[in-house]
């Protein structure tokens, strides 16, 4: 952890809405004018689309049908501790990124699915945002987590997060749900072994629990809404949050533990807004006082 230069990471699996997540902090930033060096996970993984499916079909000839970005070996997870440790000495660190589509690869004239030069990180900023699957990882000689000064988990329900990545995978992406069931199948050890273990890293977890049947992800029509929601916040240490002045703005919340805070899911945005804005002014804080 660094007073001077600040990490803050979000770390969260693939269709667990991390992205919405990272779009409340960028707002945080832009209006208390903080300026941030925003890293993508995905720019860590070790290889690009094509590389990855051949690595996958190698795998599986090989007899290990689990083969997925969830897991190290796919994953330059020391090159990401040495961005974070880097950054948190002296504020500067190599990144690069990985280009999703068409619409991402145009302006760099490559294909999709491909990665861009690496690049040192633009100097000025003030604080590091990483938003991917291994903010918090630890393990095989790396250890991220303990270079972040706030570390945030996503976690929707399991049933709610296959929901969510069938309708993505499938209406943005046009998978067919099988496939998108076998990668559901095929990462399932790696985010029991690498995935899972991270949110008991994390200083703040927010997980999002629907109120109505989930109980056949496959079937369902439609992704529950936040108004069919409830979102559990759970904070490692609750000392110095003020849960009163919570209860009071989130409207029919309630604590379920010591540190446990249960808002309706249309107010998640707002309890991140509420939760965040003084984390960060208290870290900005210190970086100008040391």
């Amino acid at each position: 952890m660094s007073a001077l230069h600040p990490i803050i990471s979000v770390t969260g699996s693939s269709g667990a809405g991390t992205t919405s997540v990272t779009r409340t902090f960028q707002w945080i930033f832009t209006r208390e004018h903080i300026k941030s060096a925003i890293i993508e996970g995905d720019s860590f993984h070790r290889f690009n689309r094509a590389e990855m499916k051949a690595k996958m079909a190698e795998a599986a000839q090989q007899g290990n049908k689990h083969f997925s970005h969830f897991g190290p070996e796919a994953n330059l997870l020391a090159e990401l501790e040495a961005l974070f440790r880097s950054y948190g000495e002296n504020g500067t660190g190599r990144v690069r990124r990985y280009l999703h589509d068409a619409g991402e690869a145009e302006p760099y004239r490559q294909e999709p699915g491909t990665f861009t030069p690496w690049q040192d990180i633009a100097p000025g900023s003030e604080m590091l945002f990483y938003e991917g699957l291994h903010g918090g990882y630890v393990g095989d000689g790396v250890d991220v987590a303990r270079h972040v000064d706030l570390l945030v988990g996503v976690v929707p329900i399991i049933n709610l997060e296959w929901i969510q990545k069938l309708h993505r995978d499938q209406n943005l992406r046009g998978y067919s749900q099988e496939a998108v069931v076998d990668t559901i199948l095929r990462r399932m050890p790696d985010y029991i072994n690498h995935i899972c273990s991270q949110f008991s890293r994390t200083h703040v977890n927010f997980q999002r629990v629907p109120t109505v049947d989930t109980s056949n992800p496959f079937i369902a029509r439609d992704i529950p809404s936040a108004d069919e929601s409830m979102v559990v916040i759970r904070f490692a240490d609750p000392k110095g949050i003020d849960f009163g002045y919570l209860l009071s703005m989130l409207h029919d919340s309630w604590m379920s533990r010591p540190n446990n805070i249960v808002c309706p899911g249309g107010k998640m945005g707002l309890a991140m807004q509420l939760i965040f804005t003084p984390m960060i002014l208290r870290l900005m804080d210190r970086r100008k006082r040391a």
